[in-house]
């Protein structure tokens, strides 16, 4: 019974200094505002803007002679990988008008150059095109609905499918890399950090 009240009595105290603190804060001062809820464009360019690094960076981990490298039949090679998503980023925003760069053939950027750095050059370009795109829209746009694989969908749910289309080949790269002996930047990096 002893232990109960001495517990009653330290979680009145503990009460009590709340109850008074809350008294004697000043009339007009107000809790802190929760931070602001992003929309879908801004948590989408956030994303992106964490993709783009990583896929960048492991492409410029991968040795050039390992562009090429596929893990067996007609699985897409790794340039083939990331021209994939070049023309992914490229092309989405077409959906919505805004057209891909003059001359730009986007059936074929897929299959049309190995070379380590053109194709990293190609990567960044259309990171840069769908990152201008996105920027450009406002709140209203993102609930239009417009046309999208034969299909109907909303500018906002574009986004959404963009950025699954965008971890789904990281995964792959990763895993292409884990199979070829290329550690991921940002894993190495953790790895070199001295332990605390």
């Amino acid at each position: 019974m002893k232990r109960f009240l001495s517990g009653a009595f330290v979680l009145a105290l503990i009460l009590g200094g709340a109850f008074r603190a809350q008294a004697q804060a000043p009339a007009d001062s107000k809790p802190a505002a929760a931070p602001a809820a992003k929309n879908i464009r801004t948590a989408f360019l956030d994303d992106l803007k964490d993709e783009q690094e990583k896929i960048v960076a492991l492409a410029e981990a991968f040795p050039a002679e390992k562009f090429t490298w596929r893990p067996a039949g007609d699985v897409r090679s790794v340039s083939e990988t990331l021209l994939h998503l070049a023309t992914a980023n490229f092309g989405f925003p077409n959906a919505w008008g805004v057209k891909p760069p003059e001359g730009l053939d986007l059936r074929g950027l897929a299959k049309s150059t190995t070379d380590k750095a053109k194709v990293i050059a190609v990567v960044k370009q259309s990171y840069d095109h769908i990152r201008t795109a996105v920027s450009n829209l406002s709140d209203a746009d993102l609930d239009k609905r417009v046309q999208f694989f034969g299909g109907e969908e909303t500018i906002g749910g574009i986004l959404f499918h963009t950025a699954n289309h965008q971890h789904e080949h990281l995964g792959q790269l990763i895993a292409y890399a884990r199979m070829n002996g290329v550690v991921p930047p940002w894993t190495a990096e953790r790895a070199a950090k001295p332990a605390h």
